[in-house]
C-alpha cells in the first residue's frame, strides 16, 4: 500500500470567474491538479479531498449548500475518495483529516489545491508540524491579489513568497512536470 496521499484542498466553484473570489490561474492550476490526480488513482494513491464552508449563515462566501462551495467537476470526486469539510484554512484543524491519513499509514502528504497563501500555507505547516513529508506542487495551486498598506501585491508575486517559504523549511516545493516525472 502506498505510504503519499494526495490533498485536494479547496478548488471549489467559488474560485473560478464565475465565483466570489476568482483566483489568477485557477484554470491552470485545476489542469495541472486534475493531471496529479489522474496519476495518484492510476497508481493507487490515496486521494482526499478538502471543502472549505464557513459557519457563518452571513459569510461573504463559501456559503453553505451554494454553488460556490462545490468542488470543481474537472477535480471531483470519485466513489471512495473521501471529502474532508473544513471550516478554517488548516485542513487539519476541527477534522478527521490526520485520522484519516494515519489509518492510512500515509507518511508523505502532497498538497495542491488553493489558496497558496492561506489554505495551501497552513496546511502544510500543520502537515509538517505533525510529521508528514510535505510536498506542494505549486503549480497546482492558485491565489488571488492582495493588498496591504495601500499597496496591491500581485498574486504572482504572492504565491511566490507563499511558496519560497514553504521551500524554505516546511515541503518540497515542486511542478506538476517534475512531480509526474518518471
Amino acid at each position: 500500500m502506498s505510504k503519499r496521499a494526495v490533498v485536494v484542498i479547496d478548488l471549489q466553484n467559488e474560485y473560478f470567474p464565475s465565483g466570489k473570489l476568482p483566483l489568477v490561474g485557477i484554470e491552470e492550476a485545476v489542469a495541472n491538479a486534475a493531471r496529479v490526480i489522474a496519476t495518484a488513482r492510476s497508481n493507487g494513491d490515496p486521494i482526499i479531498h478538502v471543502r472549505h464552508e464557513f459557519i457563518a449563515p452571513d459569510a461573504p462566501f463559501f456559503v453553505p449548500g451554494t454553488e460556490g462551495v462545490r468542488i470543481h467537476p474537472a477535480v471531483a470526486p470519485i466513489e471512495g475518495e473521501p471529502v474532508v469539510l473544513k471550516n478554517y484554512p488548516n485542513a487539519f484543524l476541527k477534522t478527521d483529516l490526520k485520522q484519516m491519513l494515519d489509518a492510512k499509514g500515509i507518511e508523505d502528504v502532497v498538497v495542491i489545491g488553493a489558496m497558496s497563501h492561506m489554505c495551501i500555507d497552513a496546511t502544510c505547516r500543520a502537515a509538517s508540524d505533525l510529521g508528514y513529508k510535505t510536498i506542494v506542487v505549486h503549480d497546482a495551486c492558485a491565489t488571488r491579489d492582495l493588498e496591504f498598506g495601500g499597496q496591491v501585491v500581485p498574486a504572482a508575486h504572492v504565491h511566490a513568497a507563499m511558496m519560497a517559504a514553504l521551500a524554505f523549511a516546511y515541503a518540497t516545493v515542486t511542478t506538476t512536470d517534475e512531480y509526474l516525472a518518471p
